[in-house]
This record gives C-alpha cells, structure tokens and sequence, in this order.
C-alpha cells in the first residue's frame, strides 16, 4: 500500500482578503498560517515520510518547510509543477465580490459547471480557449502516474493548494470534474489516501479535511453560505466488528469499547449546534445516537428503518473463512466487484443505495420545511458508503473507496438545499477516538 497524506497550505493574506489567487506568487502566509503549518508539523510528527512534495509557490512552500521543521522530518523537500494551484489568469488578484461583478456569466459557469468553465484568453495570434478546471485534473493525473509509480508501497506528503488538492482526491477516486465544488479543503486540512497500485487501480480516502489539530472541530460554514448541515457518523464497535463477524441486519449491540467511542463522538460533538437527529433504529447506531445526544437533551431521536445496514442474508454471523467455504470466490467478487454482488437471501448494493438515498433526501427535505440546519445521522458502514457515493456522483462501483471508522463523524453541507451539489466538507473524523490522524478504529465486518 502507498500511503499519501495531502494537506492544504496556510492561511494566506489573499485568503484573507478573499482575492483569486491562482497561480500568482504575490500572497504570503500570515502569522496564522504560520502558526497552523506548525500544528501540521506537530499533527505528523510520528509518521516517518518517504517522499515530501510540494508546489513551488511560495505560500505551499513556506507551509511545507515549517511541516518538515516542527515534525521532525529528515526527509528533504521536492517541489514538482503538477502540484502548482489552478490557472485563472483573468482573475488573479480579484476579489471575489470584484469577479462577480466584472465576469457575472463566466462566475455562475464556474460555480454551476466548474467541468465547462472557459476563459478565453489572449494569444499573439489572436484568442485561445482555456478550461481551468479540466487542465488541472490532467495536472493532477500526471502527477499521480508520476509519483504513485515511483514511490510504490511507501509514504508520501503532499503539500498543495485548495483547487489541486481538490484535483488530486477527485482524480484519485475517478470524480467528475463536474463536482469540483464538492470537496472541501480548508487551510492546513489533512486528507488520506491510500493506493493499492497505480491510478486507476484500488484506492481508499481514508479521512478527508480533518483540520482539529488546530482546534477545530471541523470545517466552518462558508461565509454567505446557508443551507442544511449534516453530522453522518457511523456506530461504534461492536464485538462482532471486533471478531471480523458478519452483522448486517442481525441486530448486535455496541460492547464497551463502542460505547466508550460513542461517549466520545459525544463528547467531540458537545459544542456543536444539532437541530435534529435521525438514526437506524438497530441497536448499535441507536445507542450511539443516544449517547450523542446526552449533551443535546432537547433533540428527539428519530428513526429511519431505511437507513439500517445491509442485508448479508445467509452471509450473516459468520466468518470470512466460514463464507469462502460456503460461497466459493463470493468474498473475493464483494471485495473487487461489489455492485455486482447479490448476497444469498440478502440484498445487493443497488437496493442498499436506493432506500438509503431516499432516506437521506426526505430528511434533508424535512429539515428544510422546519427550518432545522444541522442534523445528526447516525447508521452502518455499507450504508454510510453508499451515501457518500451518493453526494459524490459515484456509483457503488467506488463502494469500497471510501473508509468508515466505528465512531467517525463526516460532515456534508447542502449550501443551496437540494437544487444544488452538496459539499464533502470532512469525511471519517476519528481524532477524537485518539487515533490521531490516522484512522486506528476497528475495520471488521459490516
């Protein structure tokens, strides 16, 4: 497995001014994003790196210099072009309140159809076209083929920019540049990736934007942002999880250890605004939830029965061995192939994803007729996943790309209701498991 950890520079004085940056060198990291690339630095000082990257831009550069700094790292810096921030040379310097006035078309393009965007831009011999976002995903797949083929099975960071780093995790999980505005990355926010192979083959995000090594607890809503919030958290540890037993919808309880996690999730969601929670009503996301909510007594916990795990049928309660047995050459095609895969007397991953999609958008649809902004859902690992798929735009084709920890919280803003693409703000937060940034939660059977 080649492990890369891709992290976002500091806070910048364009960021602060809220000006395009693009590839300009002109901003400069302020005292803060100083401060924040130290906490990175500290954040990833037990993790021993291969290989560090970073794009040459002075704001990428300086982060990646104070990361190696504070994190101990002996491993010397490589800046590389690919990982240079997307290309907008007509707005470079530009408020965004500036864009919008000069550009109203070209902005809305860029928001709505990020995949079509172009600017036209001026040549000797005239005009050429140039579509931003589509040349940054080739910049991002050739830095993949480049480094993912020499750096096979190693540890790797990355040190990139908002735009590329969005690029680089959407190239990786083969996501459309249509939803380009749907990955959040915030300044100095870690993400995960683990590669089986080169591009194209098995991946997994195993967490995304976790910014609480600065003392987040997750990633604020956008300025001028309003819309639906959603806490998706997947139950605690069970002792089948532990044991590496199939559950689906045989109804095991949390042991101590879930519950501990569950107090946990709790604990880290304290401060947060809830409005509303809605669970699986199986035992072990019921119970999670419950334990959640001990710091929101005011909440009532609401039951989705389309929200509850997977049917394994004649799979569940038994080991891996045990199926393999039972079911020659099953457990590998679930593996590698699961939306081709119908479990005996159960259900298939097409029937998961549907009542549970439709599940997710009555809730997010209720909570906008009650004007409830922030919702705690609480359900199962297959379900979770194909949720994610779901905000995505991906089939259950990616089921296994995406890692749910027991406990973990994954946070999906939905800033235009449901006319418009939700945003992946953070995905399978486990630091409050202390696991740190690494996810170390049980990855038993579902």
């Amino acid at each position: 497995m080649t492990r890369v950890i891709i992290v976002r520079h500091g806070q910048s004085t364009y960021n602060t001014e809220r000006r395009i940056q693009g590839r300009s060198d002109a901003s400069q990291l302020t005292q803060k994003g100083r401060d924040d690339a130290g906490k990175v630095g500290k954040a990833l000082s037990n993790i021993s790196f291969n290989a560090i990257y970073s794009s040459p831009l002075q704001r990428a550069k300086l982060t990646a210099d104070i990361i190696c700094s504070d994190s101990g790292q002996s491993t010397a810096l490589q800046t590389s072009d690919n990982l240079m921030e997307i290309d907008l040379p007509l707005w470079v310097g530009m408020t965004t309140t500036e864009v919008k006035e000069k550009f109203p078309e070209e902005y809305t393009a860029w928001h709505s159809c990020p995949d079509k965007f172009m600017m036209l831009l001026p040549t000797p011999e005239g005009t050429r076209e140039h579509f931003p976002v589509l040349s940054l995903y080739e910049q991002a797949k050739q830095f993949w083929e480049e480094i993912l083929r020499r750096h096979k099975g190693e540890t790797i960071l990355i040190i990139g920019h908002n735009g590329i780093n969005r690029a680089l995790i959407s190239t990786a999980l083969s996501i459309s540049p249509a939803r380009y505005h749907s990955l959040q990355q915030s300044n100095c926010g870690i993400s995960v990736l683990n590669f089986s192979g080169g591009l194209g083959e098995n991946v997994q995000l195993e967490s995304m934007n976790q910014t609480q090594h600065m003392g987040e607890t997750m990633p604020s809503v956008r300025p001028g942002h309003s819309g639906i919030r959603l806490l998706l958290v997947r139950h605690g540890e069970t002792e089948w999880n532990r044991q590496g037993r199939f559950q689906g919808q045989i109804d095991v309880p949390l042991n101590d250890n879930g519950r501990l996690q569950a107090k946990k999730a709790g604990e880290f969601l304290k401060e947060v605004k809830i409005d509303f929670a809605v669970s699986s009503p199986m035992a072990r996301p019921k119970e999670t939830a419950e334990l959640i909510l001990q710091s929101h007594p005011n909440i009532d916990l609401k039951y989705n029965a389309d929200l509850r795990e997977i049917s394994h049928g004649l799979w569940e309660g038994k080991f891996e061995r045990e199926i393999e047995q039972e079911y020659p050459g099953e457990l590998e095609r679930w593996r590698t192939i699961p939306a081709e895969v119908q479990m005996p007397e159960g259900e298939n991953l097409q029937q998961v994803s549907e009542r549970s999609t439709a599940a997710w958008q009555l809730i997010i649809q209720q909570a906008l007729n009650e004007q409830r902004n922030i919702g705690l859902i609480v359900a199962h690992d297959a379900t979770n996943k194909t949720l994610l798929c779901h905000i995505l735009g991906l089939s259950s084709e990616s089921f296994w790309n995406f890692r749910q920890g027991n406990g973990a919280v994954s946070v999906i803003d939905y800033p235009s209701g449901l006319d418009g693409h939700p945003v992946l703000q953070a995905m399978n937060i486990t630091t409050h498991l202390g696991s740190g940034v690494l996810d170390k939660t049980a990855a038993g059977a579902l």
